[in-house]
């Protein structure tokens, strides 16, 4: 293991050397992707940071370097811990010491002179990760000017844009490179967003039994959580156990499980003797591998006609029930009474309603008591009718504002903040067709007018405000979401929500990994009955920006406690690890572990293996067959034109990588 020093400040006379990458952001998913790209993959980097802002502003306490440096200063603490167990430091205690450290530049854009000093000529790989998809566009394009075979990721909150500028990229690396293999080609460009790696994470710690989704080629991989065997039982394994949840999991004063929790952190893709020795832990189990359909519309949470039930209320629903009753009693009497036919009966009680019918002077006394009671019902019948217009164009008025949370709605999800990540968490949501309040401090937030379109019920104002969970029916809710951008406030309305409902649910967002320690300690020793989660969105993302670098296929990132699994599709040649060994033999207990085998020949094979195959639904109603094979034999022998799915440990994988780019001549 390679030990590191903190970071240094910039050296303008020490240029990048080649083959390096650079990691260009103005937030958390910056410093965290330069972390994972170091001190993980042990690659040479440069960040390129905004200048910092004004350190005695109370929402920004240190400046863009501080920040990086307290974060690669801790990074480095734990890792140099790490080494120290692993008996790979000296006696002095300092790990390599002398090891080039990240190099920190400050610049406001990502200009053409600004990436040349940085590099980019010389550069393996460039990430964009700019919460500002225009400054993240214009910086690609320039990129790739610069430096055709550059390998660019980029962060893009628009999905759809995000696909055509991948497209285009990919094309000018094609122009620039005749003949480049297909395969490098397809990695030479990659859109991801923050927002879309860590929703699913985010909705599921909201849900009870919830499944994490992974897609590769057409079908899911659901990972879900199990609790503890009881006493004499066997924990279900499904396909295969991924791991093993925190032994402190139940243990109000426990840490939770990270990797500075030491033997009590969860583990994950344990051997066979690790499960059997794990008494009384939960799994995270491989459960189930489903098709996806491709035919299945999104989920549709509003529209443009709004159904009777939104249009009317209730009340008025239940009163017109009963006038209809009343008509169709009134009808019956009438046949029962007189001898007229069903069709001349239903047309006098109309009208007799209606008040349009000539008194019934010369008829029965039958037809006179019900000609009196068909006026009365028709008195009734009236203000219904003005109450069902005014309603309507009440509807119609306000078909565009937000919703207010109905009366009697209970078992729902309160989101906090319409943010990127809110936005994606409610899209997310309502495909599980989950019930959602939102609230929101800023109308015109991002998410708004997406809410107004779902008919999502939707709070405005300040969370920290009384009154404003109650609002959002906080004491019926079944569990609490606070995504808002600002730690202390989602803290905030945690701890209130807590104090009305003890058992509540609550997740929250959270930058600062030892806050976010200290904050689940402290919500599970009060109420431990309750399940309390802290999520950073940057900590879910940064792996699988960081596995794009390194020009591999990411298919997903499953959050197990606080620490994340991959899964990642591989070709198996030039992975000493993996080529001429069998499944079991290929298995490193900790590490990776494969699941998977794409059977598909390789002139066959679809490069984006998360994408679903295309089909023509014309010549075959049910899609093709997937080349996934998970019910692999222990004994199968990988061959170097297999690929195959893994799932590995963030070390394990860069372990992967290390070990493939070591035996590639000239590397």
């Amino acid at each position: 293991m390679l030990g590191f020093v903190p970071p240094l400040p910039q050296q303008p006379g020490r240029p990048p050397s080649s083959g390096h990458m650079i990691v260009c952001g103005d937030d958390a998913l910056a410093r965290r992707l330069a972390v994972e790209l170091r001190f993980v993959y042990g690659e040479r980097v440069t960040l390129l940071l905004p200048p910092g802002r004004d350190a005695n502003s109370p929402e920004t306490p240190l400046t863009q370097r501080g920040r990086a440096a307290a974060l690669f200063g801790r990074m480095s603490a734990a890792m140099n811990r790490a080494g120290n167990g692993g008996g790979t430091t000296g006696g002095s205690g300092d790990t390599n010491a002398g090891v080039e450290a990240v190099r920190i530049m400050e610049a406001p854009e990502p200009s053409d002179d600004v990436l040349e000093e940085a590099g980019v000529d010389r550069a393996a790989a460039l990430a964009l990760v700019y919460d500002d998809d225009e400054r993240n566009i214009r910086a690609a394009l320039t990129a790739r000017r610069l430096n055709p075979r550059l390998r660019l990721v980029i962060r893009l909150y628009n999905r759809k844009l995000g696909l055509h500028l991948e497209e285009l990229l990919d094309q000018a690396a094609a122009v620039a490179m005749p003949g480049i293999d297909p395969a490098l080609l397809d990695a030479s460009t990659t859109v991801l967003s923050d927002a879309d790696t860590a929703a699913p994470a985010l909705a599921a710690t909201a849900l009870t039994g919830s499944s994490k989704i992974i897609q590769a080629e057409g079908l899911l991989l659901r990972a879900a959580e199990r609790p503890p065997p009881r006493s004499g039982e066997r924990a279900d394994p499904g396909l295969c156990t991924l791991a093993l949840l925190s032994s402190t999991t139940n243990d109000p004063a426990g840490a939770e499980g990270s990797d500075s929790s030491g033997d009590e952190a969860p583990q994950l893709l344990p051997d066979e003797s690790a499960i059997a020795a794990a008494t009384g832990r939960g799994t995270v189990v491989l459960e189930a591998v489903s098709r996806a359909d491709p035919d299945r519309p999104a989920t549709r949470m509003g529209g443009r006609g709004a159904p009777l039930s939104q249009v009317f209320s209730r009340r008025l629903r239940w009163s017109a029930l009963g006038i209809a009753l009343a008509a169709l009693a009134l009808v019956v009497a009438a046949l029962l009474t007189t001898e007229d036919s069903l069709i001349h009966s239903t047309y006098l009680t109309l009208l007799d309603l209606l008040g349009m019918n000539d008194p019934s002077e010369d008829g029965t006394t039958a037809r006179k008591i019900i000609q009196l009671l068909s006026g009365v019902a028709g008195l009734l019948l009236l203000p219904l009718l003005l109450a069902a217009v005014l309603e309507a164009f009440g509807t119609l008025r306000t078909a565009s504002s937000l919703r207010r949370p109905p009366r009697g709605l209970s078992g729902h999800v309160v989101l906090l903040g319409l943010g990127k990540i809110g936005t994606r968490v409610l899209v997310r949501l309502r495909e599980l067709d989950i019930p959602v309040v939102v609230v929101e401090e800023d109308p015109e937030a991002r998410g708004i007018p997406l809410a107004r379109s779902m008919h999502v019920p939707t709070v405005i104002g300040d969370v920290t405000q009384e009154g404003v969970l109650e609002a959002a029916k906080i004491r019926r809710a079944r569990a609490l979401l606070a995504l808002t951008s600002i730690d202390t406030t989602n803290l905030e309305a945690a701890l209130y929500a807590r104090s009305v409902k003890p058992d509540l649910r609550v997740a929250l967002r959270l930058y600062d990994d030892e806050f976010a320690t200290a904050v689940y300690r402290t919500l599970r020793t009060a109420h431990p009955q309750a399940l309390t989660r802290s999520r950073s969105v940057s900590h879910l993302a940064a792996p699988s920006f960081a596995v794009a670098m390194m020009g591999r296929q990411i298919l997903g990132a499953v959050p197990v406690e606080r620490k994340v699994m991959l899964f990642a599709a591989l070709e198996v040649a030039g992975h000493p690890q993996l080529e001429g060994h069998t499944v079991e033999q290929a298995f490193r207990a900790g590490a990776w572990r494969v699941l998977a085998i794409d059977a598909t020949p390789p002139a066959d094979r679809n490069p984006d293996l998360a994408a679903i195959p295309p089909y023509d639904p014309e010549g075959d109603a049910t899609p093709p067959p997937s080349g996934l094979v998970w019910d692999l034999h222990p004994g199968y022998v990988l061959r170097a034109q297999d690929r195959v799915v893994i799932a590995a440990t963030r070390r394990g994988l860069a372990e992967l990588l290390r070990r493939q780019r070591s035996v590639v001549p000239g590397r």
